[in-house]
């Protein structure tokens, strides 16, 4: 890969992903205290800290600041955040002080600045008001992150998921030793009744060595039978399991993706692009179906018979074991897309909550994993810039402007949850704070701006270490990830 080419991938794409996704957050807020007339006294695209570059419209300074650690909006009067955003005022002790210094309010005739009423003070607004500027910006980012398979399902139809049939158990797997054959369907996994494939790939991924309840159909016979997922690296230096079988997808045509050099499919003279007919005689009904058929006929020498520019052609070629320890010919497939069902405004809806659903639950149960010591923060993929850097430059290469956007829309609704904790300087932590205040009312006392500023010195002493363990869970991985000799799986073949 050339110069050029890492620098789009590894540099622009995931900064596009990012810019999109932070400033979504940030716009939350501002149009939020917009509409209520707060003024807004800076919104920085990127960074922290002190001002660098930027130009002002209106009461507002749209900057770019010097710490690269995000952005944010500065509402005038929300003191508590200020010196952490590059401001310079020190804190008062109560509202009063401050406005008494800041002549807010009043119509000074020395002071060359003109007053900023009351009206437009972040500090002097309702609490519901305020609850819903914290709010806007999770909101903006869940919004997103419904947005984006709503309109991918409007726009070209929702994807069919196969049956849970299974079409390929691979030779010397845990499914083949269990006894799963061809044509089961199954009906119960992991404690869930009449799964779809997805289900069952994503909790095979959540319990990786794992011995798991499984049913399976065949021929009216219900089988009961205990599936243990085997442990692999996945997309972006995770972990989880998989079972080894592959999905039904009925008759779709086998088209090779890839062909790795010097290996017997390369030395045949196999090509990208060639769309596979017959294996020793046995017409391929489906990519799934040629990995069995080399399996079965690996001993021997295999006849491909194959669709080139129109013309029908028959190679030779004869499995051997590869460098990387496997015994295959060294060609893959491409994925084949799943049929698009068309989608109405409903079922695009139900289809975006469902995605969305669904990938809420697999991040908290593999958290839940993480806490209980069932799994090592590295292996659960818990991520910081490096590794977004990473997984971003992944998708795009392997899916293009699908994989933007499917991270992007990963990182949005991440990013929108995240917030919601009760951390201070995130915004459930501010939301957080305005509960504390709330209760204090009750008793008629206030919180100070000192103990504001205190509480959030405190969040943000936490959002560096987290930042730091984060960082230091990105390299760990990469590392393993160079030290490592196990092969990952293409993200866009199937390997034979």
């Amino acid at each position: 890969m050339g110069f050029l080419s890492i620098f789009f991938y590894y540099i622009l794409v995931p900064l596009f992903i990012l810019g999109i996704a932070i400033n979504i957050h940030e716009f939350g807020h501002f149009i939020i205290a917009r509409f209520f007339g707060m003024r807004v006294e800076a919104y920085s695209f990127f960074g922290l800290g002190p001002r660098i570059w930027g130009f002002k419209w209106g009461n507002t300074d749209y900057r770019i600041s010097a710490i690269p650690l995000g952005a944010y909006v500065k509402l005038y009067g929300d003191e508590a955040t200020g010196p952490l955003e590059g401001g310079s005022s020190e804190p008062k002790p109560n509202v009063d002080e401050w406005l008494e210094e800041r002549n807010i309010g009043k119509a000074d005739p020395d002071s060359p600045v003109a007053p900023v009423p009351e009206s437009e003070l972040y500090e002097l607004r309702p609490r519901w008001q305020k609850f819903l500027v914290m709010l806007g910006g999770p909101f903006m980012n869940l919004a997103l992150a419904l947005a984006i398979p709503f309109g991918a399902a409007l726009l070209y139809g929702i994807p069919s998921m196969p049956a849970p049939i299974v079409g390929v158990v691979r030779a010397g797997s845990d499914a083949e030793k269990q006894g799963v054959k061809e044509g089961d369907r199954i009906v119960a996994f992991n404690g869930t009744e009449n799964p779809t494939w997805r289900t069952v790939q994503i909790e095979a991924f959540l319990y990786p060595d794992k011995p798991l309840a499984t049913t399976v159909d065949r021929n009216g016979q219900r089988i009961q039978l205990e599936l243990t997922p085997r442990r692999q690296k996945t997309f972006g230096g995770q972990e989880g399991g998989v079972i080894d079988m592959d999905v039904d997808m009925g008759a779709m045509p086998a088209i090779v993706g890839d062909v790795s050099p010097d290996t017997p499919a390369a030395e045949a003279g196999l090509q990208k692009g060639d769309r596979m007919l017959a294996i020793n005689g046995t017409n391929v009904r489906n990519p799934q179906q040629v990995s069995g058929l080399v399996q079965q006929f690996k001993a021997e020498p295999i006849r491909l018979m194959i669709e080139r520019d129109g013309q029908t052609k028959e190679i030779t070629a004869t499995v051997r074991k590869l460098p990387d320890g496997t015994e295959r010919l060294g060609f893959g497939f491409l994925l084949p897309d799943l049929p698009l069902e068309p989608a109405t405004t409903y079922t695009a809806a139900q289809h975006s909550i469902g995605v969305n659903v669904l990938t809420i639950k697999t991040i908290g149960t593999v958290l839940g994993q993480v806490f209980s010591g069932q799994r090592s923060a590295r292996d659960a993929g818990i991520s910081g810039p490096v590794g977004i850097f990473q997984q971003s430059a992944e998708a795009t290469r392997a899916l293009g402007w699908e994989g933007v956007f499917v991270i992007l829309s990963g990182i949005s609704l991440s990013l929108g949850v995240f917030n919601l904790l009760p951390i201070p300087m995130l915004d459930g932590g501010q939301i957080m704070v305005l509960g504390i205040e709330k209760v204090l009312s009750w008793f008629g006392k206030t919180l100070s701006m000192v103990a504001k500023e205190r509480i959030q010195l405190t969040g943000l002493a936490v959002i560096l270490l987290l930042m730091v363990f984060v960082f230091f869970l990105d390299f760990s991985r990469i590392a393993s990830n160079f030290s490592s000799k196990e092969p990952v799986p293409a993200a866009n073949s199937n390997s034979k």
